[in-house]
C-alpha cells in the first residue's frame, strides 16, 4: 500500500513537472513571437530609444510585476508586457545596425542565439543532468560583470566590451541550463518565472553577439 502511495506520488510529480515545461515553452513562443513583432514594428516605424532611465525602469518595474504575480493569469498580462518592451527596445539597435549596412550580422545574431537556446535545451533534457552546482560560479560572474560594466564607463575599451558581451553570454547561458535544470527537478513551479528568465537569458545572448559581431565586423 505504502509503495502505490509512493509510485502514485511520483508520477503525479512528473506530470506537474512535465507541465511546467509545456507551459514554460509555450508561453516561451508566444512571447518571442510577439516580442518580434514589437521589434518589427519599431524598425519598419524607426523609433526612438526609451533611453536609458525609462528602459532601467520599465525592464525592473515589469520584472516585479511579473514575479509579484507569478502565480496568478495576471502574471501572463505582466510577460507580455516585459517580453514586449523588451522587443521595443531591442528595436533600435537593430535599426542603427541595418542602416550600417550590417543586416547580415543581425540574421548571424539570432541564428546564433537559437542555436545556442536548442542547444543547451537539448543538453539539459537529454541527460536530465542538475545544474544546481551552476549557482555559486553565477554568484560570482554577476559580481565580476557589474565591476566590468562599471569599469568600462569610465575607459571605454573596446577589448573590454568585447570582453563583457562575452561574459554575458556564458552568464546567460548558465542561467538556461540552471532554470531548464530546476524545471524538470521540480525546483521551478511558475512557469511564468522560468519563462521571464531564459526569455531574459536569450535577450542579453543576442544583443552580445549583436556588439560582438558587430565589433569584429568594424575591425575588419
Amino acid at each position: 500500500m505504502q509503495q502505490r502511495t509512493i509510485q502514485t506520488q511520483s508520477q503525479t510529480s512528473v506530470l506537474a513537472t512535465n507541465k511546467v515545461l509545456k507551459n514554460t515553452y509555450m508561453l516561451l513562443a508566444m512571447t518571442l513571437a510577439f516580442s518580434a513583432l514589437v521589434a518589427g514594428a519599431v524598425v519598419t516605424l524607426n523609433l526612438p530609444s526609451p533611453g536609458f532611465i525609462i528602459t532601467l525602469v520599465g525592464v525592473y518595474g515589469l520584472m516585479y510585476l511579473t514575479e509579484k504575480n507569478r502565480n496568478n493569469s495576471m502574471g501572463i498580462l505582466f510577460v507580455f508586457l516585459f517580453t514586449g518592451f523588451l522587443g521595443y527596445t531591442i528595436g533600435p539597435l537593430i535599426n542603427r545596425y541595418l542602416g550600417a549596412g550590417m543586416g547580415d550580422i543581425v540574421v548571424m545574431a539570432f541564428a546564433g542565439t537559437a542555436f545556442t537556446f536548442f542547444a543547451l535545451s537539448a543538453y539539459v533534457l537529454t541527460t536530465k543532468k542538475d545544474m544546481s552546482f551552476l549557482n555559486g560560479m553565477m554568484m560570482a560572474g554577476f559580481v565580476v560583470l557589474i565591476v566590468a560594466m562599471i569599469g568600462n564607463i569610465f575607459l571605454q575599451i573596446p577589448a573590454l566590451s568585447l570582453a563583457i558581451s562575452a561574459m554575458f553570454i556564458l552568464f546567460s547561458s548558465a542561467a538556461i541550463l540552471m532554470q531548464t535544470s530546476s524545471i524538470i527537478h521540480g525546483g521551478e513551479t511558475s512557469y511564468i518565472s522560468a519563462t521571464v528568465t531564459i526569455f531574459l537569458s536569450l535577450y542579453n545572448i543576442f544583443v552580445s553577439l549583436l556588439q560582438i559581431l558587430g565589433i569584429m565586423s568594424s575591425d575588419d
